[in-house]
């Protein structure tokens, strides 16, 4: 792995831009964010609907999620949602999937108070079973909500009001399972949250998978080879990965790999034998997940055989 990259790097505190710059600095940095598409009503009923980054999921029992309403920068206001929740603390919060996310935008343009987003963005309203915020039809996923409490963090412009609430009830399109009645990645097709105009769409090749038992330990980097630790063939990742096995290949596990595996026997005969070596066991590692066991034994063979 090279460490002898130097990167420059420059100093931003807080005060020492401004406060927009300071903004996007901030949601660029943080990143992908979750989108939690908002349905709330005023006192009288009339809708609201509208889309927070600054959002994500605290605890599952109980369930608690938290958004944020900031206030607006330009003219220092507070937005409908946070209005209609202290009025009517419930919400709805819609999970925002790719054939949705235009018709979203569309719901975050600052329309005057008492406008229906519903109606601006295409988008269908449909009743909850608990709250009295709708639901939106065209969502994969709904999530009752009941506001727990509304934390605010400033009065200026750009600062925070973490709505903090409590789900009662989920509905989840079927459509969006597998037959363990597990959620697909790629058939939600959510989309998530950067900075500026920037998304991303979590499908497809932007799905990846890493399989790490957080209940049982593994090696470590302390546990790696010298020589896989100094190789200039794996990358960061790729002793990740090593060092994220649960046991490191014993000695007589190498030499029974050697026997019978002819890539590892001309990989250990070459003219470079390490490099040889640490190039078949990246391209194991680049496989599936359950093939991680044998790219160590190829790795460490690197250590022992040469």
């Amino acid at each position: 792995m090279d460490t002898n990259t130097e990167h420059k790097y420059r100093i931003i505190e807080h005060g020492s831009v401004p406060r927009h710059d300071f903004h996007q600095f901030i949601v660029g940095a943080i990143g992908p964010r979750p989108i939690a598409f908002v349905s709330t009503v005023d006192k009288d009923g009339n809708p609201n609907l509208a889309p927070y980054s600054f959002f994500n999921a605290f605890s599952s029992n109980p369930p608690i999620f938290v958004f944020s309403s900031n206030r607006r920068g330009g003219n220092n206001t507070v937005k409908d949602t946070l209005s209609n929740v202290r009025e009517v603390p419930e919400v709805v919060i819609n999970a925002v999937n790719f054939p949705i996310v235009r018709q979203m935008s569309v719901a975050s343009a600052q329309f005057d108070k008492g406008v229906n987003e519903f109606e601006k963005s295409g988008l269908t309203p449909i009743p909850s079973d608990l709250v009295r915020p709708f639901r939106v039809k065209e969502s994969p996923i709904n999530m009752e909500c009941r506001v727990k409490d509304i934390i605010t963090l400033g009065d200026q412009g750009g600062a925070g009001h973490l709505i903090i609430v409590e789900m009662l009830r989920m509905h989840i399109r079927e459509d969006v399972l597998d037959e363990r009645g597990r959620i697909l990645p790629d058939k939600l097709d959510l989309m998530g949250r950067l900075g500026r105009a920037y998304y991303v769409r979590a499908s497809g090749s932007a799905i990846y998978t890493i399989a790490q038992a957080i209940e049982q330990p593994c090696i470590g980097f302390d546990s790696l080879p010298k020589s896989i630790l100094d190789s200039h063939i794996f990358s960061a990742n790729n002793l990740g990965q090593l060092a994220g096995l649960y046991v490191a290949p014993t000695l007589e596990q190498v030499e029974e790999l050697h026997k019978t595996d002819a890539r590892l026997q001309d990989a250990i005969a070459s003219e470079k034998p390490i490099d040889a070596i640490h190039q078949y066991a990246k391209e194991v590692l680049e496989m599936e997940e359950e093939v991680r066991p044998l790219a160590g034994r190829i790795a460490w063979a690197g250590e022992w055989l040469v």
